[in-house]
């Protein structure tokens, strides 16, 4: 177990294709709002939040160069370069390269603000894939990083079953293969895949040796169609998987309200309705819906952490001890009983 300042944090363990372990805690952190998604954050509020989610145990911390277009790994470097480098695990993406521009031709000018006046560029290349790397390397102040995952190989992000295609085929025939020359040559731990489509992530896992997956959104209270062959094939090959926003981008987290948030737009009415009913029946088994949608996801063997990107440092404390919330098990099955949760989902112990 993780610990610090008497607290600790449960750990699963997984061990990749090298035969090396790593040691995920539960509870992982997603670096995204350290790129000011959403709203801008100060240098003072990102180092308070992280001061914070290490104090609660987490040793997992997750980033990208999309997140704030360099920022997050930027802020990240500030906080952990100084800490003993094995007692803590860092993934990071490849699959887009980042090039100065005007600060109005910058990229998600929606999504994250205050960013470094930068434009993304798709890369799956062989060439690509290592200069990004190098990059983020420079960003974090670190020699290595534990796990690398290609990001956003999906239909939705590059728009078309076409476009996934020629993404996919640039990924495998190129980038994948940079990948697993470092993994092989020892600077990297662990390869994988961060997608939001578990339909991609599928044909990703029969397509090469990964070690794990981040999936973002569809394994979650709400979303449990990656039991249909995802989840069964990672558990098969010893895959880890790292389930990323069990919230569903909010939802989960402030159940209805006006503005319910669901996979980063408005909640449509259907979803609401879905959660209306399972939040009345959390209610009478005395247990907080984001209590339960943390939790859920864990109960699946093949899943090593699931990873939460708290706005404020309010917000990391309370899902750290959620995380702690006893479940009962009576919960579980009187979802089941109202088709609310598959059949087939397993659950929290």
């Amino acid at each position: 177990m993780a610990t610090t300042n008497g607290r600790s944090a449960r750990v699963r363990k997984l061990v990749t294709r090298r035969g090396v372990e790593l040691n995920f805690t539960e509870l992982g952190f997603g670096g995204a709002p350290l790129g000011n998604l959403y709203r801008p954050m100060t240098e003072k509020e990102a180092r308070l939040m992280l001061e914070t989610v290490w104090a609660s145990g987490c040793r997992y911390f997750d980033t990208a160069p999309l997140y704030g277009l360099g920022l997050s790994e930027t802020r990240l470097n500030a906080f952990l370069r100084p800490k003993p480098r094995d007692c803590y695990l860092i993934s990071t993406k490849v699959g887009r390269l980042l090039e100065l521009c005007k600060p109005q031709e910058r990229s998600r000018l929606g999504a994250f603000f205050e960013t470094p006046s930068r434009r993304e560029r798709f890369d799956y290349s062989y060439d690509g894939v290592k200069r990004s790397l190098e990059v983020s390397l420079e960003r974090l102040g670190l020699d290595e990083v534990d796990i690398i995952y290609a990001h956003d190989v999906d239909v939705h992000t590059h728009g078309s079953k076409e476009a996934f295609d020629a993404r996919l085929k640039e990924f495998l025939g190129g980038g994948y293969r940079a990948l697993d020359e470092l993994r092989a040559s020892g600077a990297v731990k662990a390869i994988g895949v961060g997608v939001n489509e578990w339909e991609a992530a599928a044909t990703l896992a029969r397509a090469g040796d990964f070690d794990v997956f981040l999936l973002a959104g569809r394994y979650t209270l709400l979303e449990q169609d990656a039991l249909t062959t995802f989840l069964p094939y990672c558990l098969e090959k010893r895959i880890g998987v790292v389930v990323g926003s069990p919230f569903n981008s909010g939802i989960l987290a402030t159940g209805v309200t006006a503005d319910a948030h669901y996979n980063y737009g408005p909640a449509p009415e259907p979803i609401k309705e879905r959660v209306r009913q399972i939040q009345e029946i959390c209610k009478a088994y005395k247990v907080k819906l984001p209590e339960a949608a943390l939790r859920f996801p864990l109960g699946h063997p093949a899943v090593v952490s699931v990873i939460a990107g708290p706005q404020r440092a309010s917000e990391a404390k309370r899902n750290a001890v959620m995380m702690n919330a006893k479940i009962p098990a009576g919960l579980w099955r009187a979802l089941k009983a109202e088709t609310l949760l598959r059949p087939d989902a397993p659950t929290p112990r």
